[in-house]
């Protein structure tokens, strides 16, 4: 007597309901983010008493390939630049200074200047122009 069977089953595993629930999850979890509010920091903001707002005005330094020095558009000699810096900044509580150099003036020259900001508690903020380089990154 044969007793075995001529045809193996079949297992198959129905997986159409699953792209409806998953389907579900996804908005599900999409709007639970949405209306969640991150609180990771509870901060108290220190409150002002007068709505004026200070408005910064730095001064500015340039200096040209012949090596003059310009404090606010007037021509300085190199030994006077520090006193006109200071004039300039005088009476602001964060004084910011805006170095526009020439790119064929020698490095010395703007340390001289970064020295002049360090000895005086000004903040330098170097002027550049935006270039393309050929990679194109």
């Amino acid at each position: 007597m044969n007793l075995r069977r001529r045809q193996k089953g079949h297992t198959e595993v129905y997986s159409h309901s699953l792209n409806d629930i998953m389907f579900f999850l996804l908005l599900f979890f999409l709007i639970t983010s949405t209306m969640a509010t991150p609180s990771v920091l509870k901060l108290l903001l220190p409150n002002a008493k007068t709505g004026i707002q200070s408005v910064k005005h730095p001064v500015v330094i340039a200096v040209t390939p012949d090596l003059q020095f310009v404090v606010n558009e007037d021509i300085v000699p190199r030994e006077g630049v520090e006193n006109a810096v200071i004039a300039a900044v005088a009476g602001q509580t964060d004084p910011t200074a805006l170095l526009k150099v020439d790119k064929s003036v020698q490095w010395q020259e703007v340390v001289f200047l970064l020295d002049i900001g360090n000895k005086n508690k000004i903040k330098m903020v170097a002027a550049t122009n935006l270039t393309k380089d050929n990679s194109g990154k």
